[in-house]
Parts: C-alpha cells; structure tokens; sequence
C-alpha cells in the first residue's frame, strides 16, 4: 500500500454548506485515506446545511463537525480533481487540473425529503469518481 494518496479533490459551491459538503464526506467514506479530500465554498456560508446533514446521517455518515471554508488559490493548486457544483466563475483556473461541473440542485432552504434524492445522486457520482482514480493509479500525474 502507497502511503501518499492516489489523488486530490476539491469539491466547490458557493455556499460549502450542502452539496460539496455531501461529496467530502462520502468521498471520504467511500475511499478512506486512499484519495485526499478537500472542499470549499467562494462565498461560504455560517453552518452546513442542517438538512444535509441529517440526510447524511440517514446513510451512516456524520459531517456534524464539517465547517465551511473559503476557496483559497491553494486549495486548487493542491488538488488533482476540482469538482465545481454551481460556483460560476469564482473558481480559478489552473493547468494540469481536471476540472468536472457536477450540475446538482442546489439543497439551501430545503428539507430532508428534497435533499435525499441530491445526497443519493451525489453518491452516484462519487463512486463514478473512485472508479475513475483507481482506474488511472499510479499512471495518475500529481500536479505539483
């Protein structure tokens, strides 16, 4: 077992408070310290979404302690896989990224019942995204 991570992600949306917090925690559910993970927000909000949160208890995942984060220039330059969930224009652009727009509701405002089919369809995703990473290993260049 490699002891660095086969990749990075960075998952973006506005708020850092629903979706891409979502995405972090099955990510790292899923992949444990195989693939590092990061998420933030361009305009982050105070808390993550209760409903989110909720949501993903129901599926045996806590990111009760998940705070949200700004969108630094770092945090792009750090990460392999940029994954933007509704974050327009506010996410720099690096080469050597693979940049992927996850079109994905928005869960803000809503609650439990609305915010399960985005968790399940972030799910989807994410395993998608493992398979593609375990698929590329060590052939996977780390932008440095």
């Amino acid at each position: 077992m490699s002891s660095s991570p086969l990749a990075s992600v960075l998952f973006v949306c506005v708020h850092n408070a629903g979706r891409s917090q979502m995405a972090a925690g099955f990510l790292h559910h899923l992949a444990g310290d195989r693939i590092e993970v990061r998420s933030a927000g361009s305009v982050p909000g105070d808390q993550v979404n209760p409903s989110a949160v909720e949501a993903m208890k129901e599926v045996g995942i806590d990111i009760t302690d998940a705070k949200p984060k700004i969108l630094t220039t770092e945090a792009v330059q750090a990460s392999d896989y940029v994954i933007t969930m509704g974050c327009g224009d506010a996410c720099p652009i690096f080469p050597g990224k693979k940049y992927l727009d996850w079109a994905l509701e928005d869960p803000a405002g809503k609650g439990v019942e609305a915010v399960r089919p985005i968790r399940d369809e972030i799910k989807t995703r994410i395993e998608a995204l493992i398979a593609e990473i375990d698929a590329a290993g060590p052939r996977l260049q780390r932008g440095n």
